[in-house]
């Protein structure tokens, strides 16, 4: 089962407000610290100045001056402590009851150093407290205390404003997002797909429009090879069925023992095998383009298959009266390969060559091997103009004869093409004037044991359609 995702819209919502929030709880407890410093920071001076007049008062009026603060600073603690840590005198509790205080920190400070200062929880009273302890001439140590709800307060105090602007921003957050939104994604809604690129839009986006318009371009593409494939098809297939339906018709209206008989007879097999050939050439194409062919790989001698190719197709080199000129390596040029793919692939290099290359002139070809490489050329002087660009050859249905004089379907180089990629290899077309040479290159195998053997088994499977 697909799981549903969330709408962008929502998912927006939900993390403005989410942010917001985070920022609001972050804002407070750094709003809370800070006013609980200030507020420490006020209790610290404010124990601080009593401190001292209490200590200036004590040295005048001794523990009288202590009694009558008892009543008047409710919220001030006032210890004194002996020498020895002994407590003489507590504001709020009795003195007799306390423990020795000389290891109390701010005490301890006190008489180290003249004075210190703690905050920390009270046992006596289970409550936190800030302490100024002050060395006094005579040795003691006077230490005053005040609890720290007042900061604690002060902390809590701003909570429910707070919890208040926090929802008011939540809610105007959610209306305001909700808004922007609709805002950003309107143009989005209204983006032309066809055109994409020909229309404002966000930079972010850019990358998006940039893949819809050539996924456009590609289904154009295919729209077109489509339409293309279709019209040649029917061309091609027409013209030798046209020819088969004449000459059925005339030999129906011809004396058997006429002698003109055979010669129609020859006439209809010739076109009969284009249509062969021709249907051969459509369903392997589309095999090839839909990757619906199973490669068996083996290690191949490609010169003795060169070799084996052109003693293949002499005779059609023969009657077009042109030379082949082969240039091959001494050593082996060992390709690992499927051995039929590889023969049709030169099979059609071959066959581009003895359609469309002048008659009367040399086609050439070298075969070159180097460390890690083995490159095939073969290149000839085309018949007819080539006002075509090279990449252009390789496409279905396209011909070098624009007039579609030869019998060609079109499809040997876009099939030799394909079946070299498929096997590893790279295939490049190239056109200088008349000139025209085809590439293939495949790397280079160490040669095990005999890995030439089988030539002759594959091109007569080939040969035979075997596929």
């Amino acid at each position: 089962m697909t799981q549903k995702i969330q709408p962008m819209r929502q998912k927006m919502q939900h993390s403005m407000v989410f942010v917001l929030t985070a920022t609001l709880v972050i804002a407070y407890i750094f709003l809370t610290g800070i006013m609980y410093r200030q507020t420490v920071t006020t209790v610290e001076e404010e124990i601080h100045r009593e401190a001292d007049y209490i200590s200036k008062a004590v040295q005048i009026s001794g523990t009288e001056y202590l009694n009558q603060m008892d009543e008047v600073r409710a919220n001030t603690r006032i210890t004194w402590i002996s020498a020895e840590g002994t407590v003489l005198y507590d504001s709020t509790e009795d003195e007799h009851t306390f423990e020795n205080h000389k290891n109390r920190p701010e005490v301890k400070k006190a008489f180290a150093k003249g004075e210190g200062e703690d905050i920390r929880k009270s046992d006596t009273i289970g409550e936190e407290m800030c302490y100024y302890a002050e060395k006094m001439p005579d040795g003691t140590v006077l230490r005053v205390s005040r609890t720290m709800n007042s900061a604690m307060k002060s902390a809590f105090h701003i909570l429910p404003f707070m919890i208040f602007l926090a929802l008011i921003m939540i809610v105007t957050a959610w209306l305001l997002s909700k808004w922007q939104i609709e805002r950003l994604i309107r143009p989005i809604n209204t983006l032309d797909l066809e055109n994409p690129l020909e229309q404002e839009m966000y930079p972010e986006l850019q990358p998006l429009l940039e893949r819809i318009e050539q996924s456009n371009k590609e289904k154009e593409a295919m729209a077109a090879m489509r339409r293309e494939f279709s019209a040649n098809v029917s061309h091609e297939l027409k013209t030798p069925l046209t020819s088969i339906l004449n000459y059925v018709g005339i030999l129906r209206q011809t004396d058997p023992a006429d002698p003109k008989v055979q010669d129609y007879l020859n006439i209809l097999e010739e076109k009969a095998q284009r249509l062969k050939t021709l249907t051969e050439d459509v369903v392997e194409a589309s095999k090839v383009s839909s990757g619906n062919i199973s490669l068996e790989y083996m290690d191949l001698d490609l010169s003795e298959m060169i070799q084996q190719t052109q003693g293949e197709l002499e005779e059609k080199f023969e009657a077009r009266n042109l030379a082949i000129v082969t240039d091959l390596p001494a050593e082996p040029a060992v390709v690992h390969v499927d051995g039929r793919r590889m023969w049709r692939v030169l099979e059609n290099i071959y066959g581009n060559a003895a359609k469309y290359a002048m008659p009367g002139t040399r086609v050439y070809a070298t075969l070159k091997t180097d460390d890690t490489k083995v490159r095939f050329s073969l290149k000839n002087v085309s018949e007819h103009q080539l006002n075509i660009q090279a990449d252009e050859l390789t496409e279905r249905f396209i011909r070098g004869d624009i007039s579609r004089s030869t019998e060609g379907s079109g499809l040997g180089l876009s099939i030799a093409k394909s079946l070299t990629t498929m096997q590893g290899g790279t295939f490049d077309l190239y056109l200088d004037g008349d000139l025209f040479r085809v590439d293939i290159t495949f790397p280079r195998v160490k040669a095990k044991g005999n890995a030439a053997g089988v030539t002759e088994e594959l091109v007569e499977k080939s040969s035979s359609g075997v596929s």
